[in-house]
């Protein structure tokens, strides 16, 4: 397992975060996220995803991954 922490942009309230939080769980491999205004905290399996499939749901979501 890895961990990766990515700064996000573009959300401003609670419903910003849950809706960043169910595109990060929809991403196969995916063990946990902890998501928080502007950043959130991935647990993920090397072997079935990686940053750029997790970036790119929360790109897909409407968001802005900046690191």
């Amino acid at each position: 397992m890895a961990e990766i922490t990515l700064k996000i942009e573009g959300m401003s309230c609670q419903h910003c975060v849950m809706h960043v939080k169910k595109a990060i769980d929809s991403v196969n491999g995916v063990s946990s996220s902890n998501v928080t205004l502007g950043s959130a905290t991935v647990v993920y399996d090397e072997s079935k995803t990686g940053k750029d499939a997790i970036a790119g749901a929360i790109q897909k979501a409407g968001y802005k991954v900046t690191n």
